[in-house]
């Protein structure tokens, strides 16, 4: 593929994908806005408890097997057919699984409201089954305007519902209606748009094909997996459901932007990286500059998030919420970084290293476990302080397994991250010597976004930094363009 193309698809790509996480992440947060004033803390609390479960499931139904559809670019008529078979079969079997041993969950959380919850909540798992095929041929053919209209649309249906049934007073029962129906209506119009259907037979031969490049990507998935919502389930397992509700809202609303920039560029690095995986210097200097766009956009939406926080939450969700201030500035500290973590995942399945990809994070994993043991005995936010520790640890890790394939080694990430991150603390700490007087909530929160935006924009240019010039290239280039028609 020559680099004008390259660049046409990524830019298109990353339109696209962006447009999706951006629509899906702020209607999440306008329905959370609404359904977080009427339902209590602990209908949250049991949704948040379940998330290791849920997430997990959802994993191992994929098998990675989607992944490998996308890596491989010569497929039979039979491949698609035996994925879809099995991811079906799996959901069936999990859900089974998850029905019966609910009284356990109920005994482990010590509620059993938890029980009918468990057995509607997970139907999920069989309706996404069927929709995994038809997302990844729209993936395979960056079809991401489909995609982003297909989730846009399931998601506003199921957040006016959850809002409707929330009103009516339905409690936790409005947050399971919300899962069902976004599950199934991006179900439903995958199919319509995609047409396909399994016409073929299923191949234990092919599947055995596939299993060889996925059963570690699976490995590597659940462990993930289990890492990132580990942290909800198991407060639930010692503490009041309220304080998970706390914890898990704090994280659910920190990770909205980062995992917008982090899926974004993920999405489009599927795309891109196999395209130049033989080419390592080119594939350095691709990493570089993703790197550099994240943290141009990570970090100083992170400072403005910590700066924000209290008076934030307090005009939006009242004080019944403001437990969650803590946990939400110290969780944005670690999300800032989270995206990286997200791009040096994708070069390593990029290289077709999956045992890299699967060593990193048994190493996270191990580092993780050890974490919990020391600092859970001294409560929530000493638990919340540890996911810090483990996102540098895991930062770090990430670079040096890069180092071997690329040779983009530590130093090289210093350099691309650094400048961004010193020109985000310095506009916020401007932002708040000129704001500590202020005591309107809505005048606090608008003058620091305003102030941290322009003056971090400012600094940006003042020191010559390169995403800012990218960017006025990029618009020098529009506006030369609209002159010419």
């Amino acid at each position: 593929m020559t680099e004008p193309t390259l660049k046409h698809k990524t830019t298109l790509s990353l339109f696209w994908s962006f447009l999706d996480k951006f629509g899906q992440q702020i209607l999440n947060f306008l329905s959370m806005l609404i359904m977080m004033n009427i339902l209590a803390t602990e209908d949250y609390g049991l949704i948040g408890s379940l998330a290791v479960f849920v997430a997990f499931s959802s994993i191992l139904v994929d098998s990675g097997f989607g992944r490998a559809l996308l890596n491989r670019k010569e497929l039979e008529i039979d491949d698609y057919a035996t994925v879809f078979y099995f991811n079906i079969t799996l959901s069936i079997l999990l859900y089974l699984l998850f029905f019966f041993a609910a009284p356990l969950l109920g005994e482990l959380f010590n509620t059993r409201a938890i029980i009918p919850v468990v057995r509607i909540l997970f139907l999920s798992l069989i309706i996404n089954a069927f929709a995994l095929i038809h997302q990844t041929i729209l993936i395979k053919k960056a079809d991401f305007r489909g995609l982003t209209r297909i989730n846009m649309l399931s998601l506003l249906v199921a957040d006016l519902a959850a809002i409707l049934m929330a009103i009516a007073g339905k409690g936790v029962w409005a947050l399971v209606a919300q899962t069902l129906l976004y599950a199934f209506g991006r179900s439903f119009l995958l199919l319509l748009h995609t047409s396909w259907l399994p016409n073929s037979r299923f191949s234990i031969t092919r599947l055995k094909s596939f299993f060889a490049f996925s059963h570690k990507l699976l490995l590597t998935s659940a462990i993930t997996t289990t890492i990132n919502n580990i942290y909800p389930s198991l407060i639930a397992a010692f503490y009041p459901m309220s304080q998970v509700a706390f914890f898990n809202q704090a994280k659910k609303y920190q990770e909205i932007p980062f995992l917008t920039i982090g899926n974004t560029f993920r999405s489009v690095s599927m795309l891109i990286l196999p395209e130049i995986n033989r080419e390592n210097v080119r594939l350095k200097r691709v990493i570089s500059k993703i790197i550099k766009s994240i943290a141009f956009l990570s970090f100083p939406i992170g400072m403005m998030m910590i700066v924000v926080a209290e008076p934030t939450f307090y005009l939006f969700f009242k004080e019944k919420w403001l437990p969650s201030v803590p946990f939400f500035q110290i969780l944005t500290i670690a999300g800032m970084f989270s995206p990286f973590v997200y791009i040096f995942n994708e070069l390593f399945v990029t290289k077709e290293n999956a045992h890299y990809f699967l060593g990193v994070e048994a190493i996270k994993g191990a580092v993780l476990i050890l974490l919990i043991l020391l600092l859970f005995p001294y409560g929530i936010t000493a638990l919340a302080l540890s996911w810090i520790i483990y996102m540098f640890v895991t930062l770090l890790i990430s670079v040096i397994f890069s180092k071997n394939l690329i040779n983009y080694r530590p130093l090289d990430l210093l350099k691309d991250t650094l400048p961004y991150l010193g020109t985000a603390i310095a506009s916020a700490a401007l932002s708040c010597l000129f704001t500590r007087q202020v005591t309107n909530s809505l005048l606090f929160i608008l003058l620091n976004l305003l102030i941290i935006a322009l003056s971090y924009l400012t600094l940006c240019k003042l020191m010559r930094l390169e995403m800012v010039k990218e960017i006025e290239e990029w618009f020098g280039k529009r506006q030369r363009e609209d002159e010419k028609e």
